[in-house]
């Protein structure tokens, strides 16, 4: 991930038309964002402690000393900055680690922190003394991951830990500055940063729907899988089971044979991902059904074999469901997983992927699915030296899907071939759209991009791949595509008809996501 620094974001927004279903000021425009993906962290300037890129995180060892990472505009006004942050050790109780905003230098600044006495505290530091404008207890254990994030509206502040506001104040002593990673005496590390605008904040997007009553009655798969996933039934055929429990959940997706499984209202899962077995359709009833805390695994656990097994993970539709907070994943397939259909989901916030595919996995496809307000999207293929599980696998089909404002892997692909891309909607991708890399074939067509920095690229990072860009729409203030190589057509495998690009925006945002089906 290069990380961005948009001058032309606020013009670029007074542009945007304003018939886009579902959109409101709070993702106007990105001004900054960096995930650390690669290596480095070129735009920080630095004063204490010791810093280093590890893991693709930000990380400052040491607990001796009061640290700063600053980077952004002086001249940034009203804005949120946010970033994901985990506490390693603390020197002592009062210690801290948090974001800082309108820094006007490294003692001058508004801070939202956590503290090793299981806090978290609304800061102003005004030649290096610091205030505390508000306090909330919410409790901060070392090695557990918080989104934090400070907003700064005029004299308006307000910090949120995982979405929730929890403290809030009045303050006029700064009025502009940039944005800083604080860790004052403690260890931390911190990824996923940006800077948002927007006159309002939208409604948090980790909190979980409201909740429908118990279920009654059945559910059933709307429609057929198209693409790649051509075929797939899911759990047709065998028993219908409702759940709106976490225990009911996992030990319906657990279970032997075809299942439909009908989920009401939002389950909160623990931490972790949980195995779906083979023809299960996992679908939400109504327009409230969700997943929140945990995230589904579909595919056996990982090894080295370079071969499908025999009882690979096959058949598995998911429909119909909101996911928030995932702890790993929202979705993720692999290991060999084929014959699984993604369709009319809407994802956000979760800690790495929303859906990955990787590990051989084949035969899948996204469509319809809502993306928003989270950074790392969709990841097809595990990374640069794994093709002997890749090469030959890995072909999927995206369609008719919303990618709202998500900066990165819309998706990002490697050795997948061909990866059809098509009739999607790319709206203000800061970084890229779609990446074609380490030798993947991609087909990307018919697809509608909006304000989109690198539309297609087959040359992102790493080893370059193949792609091949035809009758997509570019709008705004979209780049160009930048593609080479021949690819393997799609329609070797399967028939398909493209709709009219021009139109693709329409149709999706108002087709795409839950209680659509």
């Amino acid at each position: 991930m290069r990380r961005r620094l948009s001058v032309l974001a606020a013009a670029a927004v007074l542009a945007l038309p304003l018939s886009v279903v579902g959109m409101n000021l709070a993702h106007a425009a990105t001004l900054f964002s960096d995930t650390f993906d690669d290596g480095n962290a070129d735009g920080w300037s630095k004063s204490g402690g010791s810093w280093s890129v590890v893991g693709g995180a930000y990380r400052q060892s040491s607990t001796g000393a009061a640290a700063k990472a600053l980077a952004g505009s002086t001249s940034w006004t009203d804005y949120t900055v946010s970033a994901r942050v985990t506490p390693i050790a603390f020197g002592a109780s009062g210690r801290s680690v948090g974001v800082a905003a309108r820094v006007q230098t490294s003692t001058n600044y508004y801070a939202l922190v956590l503290t090793g006495g299981g806090s978290a505290q609304l800061q102003r530091v005004s030649g290096g003394g610091v205030t505390a404008l508000g306090t909330a207890v919410v409790g901060v254990t070392p090695g557990t991951t918080y989104t934090l994030g400070l907003r700064v509206a005029g004299g308006a502040l307000s910090g949120s830990v995982n979405g929730a506001t929890v403290v809030s104040a009045t303050d006029g002593t700064f009025g502009s500055g940039r944005i800083g990673l604080v860790a004052s005496y403690a260890s931390a590390t911190f990824d996923n940063v940006s800077v948002d605008t927007g006159a309002a904040p939208d409604p948090d997007p980790t909190t979980p729907p409201p909740t429908d009553p118990p279920p009654t009655g059945t559910c059933r798969v709307s429609g057929t899988a198209s693409g790649f996933a051509t075929g797939t039934t899911g759990g047709a055929g065998g028993p219908t089971v409702a759940v709106d429990t976490a225990a009911e959940l996992l030990g319906a997706i657990a279970r032997s044979g075809p299942v439909t499984i009908c989920v009401s209202g939002t389950i909160t899962l623990p931490a972790g991902m949980y195995d779906v077995a083979s023809d299960k359709s996992i679908v939400g009833v109504g327009s409230t059904a969700g997943i929140t805390g945990g995230g589904l695994n579909i595919g056996g656990p990982v090894s080295d074999i370079t071969s499908p097994p025999a009882d690979a993970v096959h058949n598995v539709i998911v429909q119909n469901l909101s996911f928030r907070g995932a702890s790993d994943d929202s979705i993720n397939v692999q290991m060999f997983a084929h014959h699984v259909w993604i369709d009319h989901n809407d994802l956000a916030q979760g800690y790495d992927g929303l859906i990955d595919i990787k590990r051989g996995s084949s035969y899948v496809t996204v469509s319809w699915n809502h993306t928003h307000h989270h950074t790392k999207n969709m990841l097809l293929g595990h990374d640069d030296s794994n093709g002997a599980q890749d090469v030959g696998r890995l072909k999927v089909s995206y369609h008719h899907n919303w990618f709202d404002a998500t900066p990165q892997r819309n998706p990002r692909v490697r050795f997948g071939e061909p990866v059809h891309v098509y009739n999607n909607y790319f709206f203000y991708n800061t970084d890229t759209g779609v990446a074609c890399q380490a030798d993947a074939g991609c087909v990307v067509e018919g697809n509608y991009f909006e304000n989109v920095e690198e539309p297609v690229t087959n040359s992102y990072a790493g080893p370059r791949g193949r792609c091949v860009s035809r009758g997509n729409v570019f709008a705004g203030e979209s780049g160009a595509a930048v593609c080479s190589g021949s690819v393997q057509e799609p329609s070797a495998y399967y028939a398909y008809t493209l709709d009219d690009a021009s139109a693709v925006k329409a149709l999706v945002t108002a087709g795409a996501g839950v209680g659509k089906v």
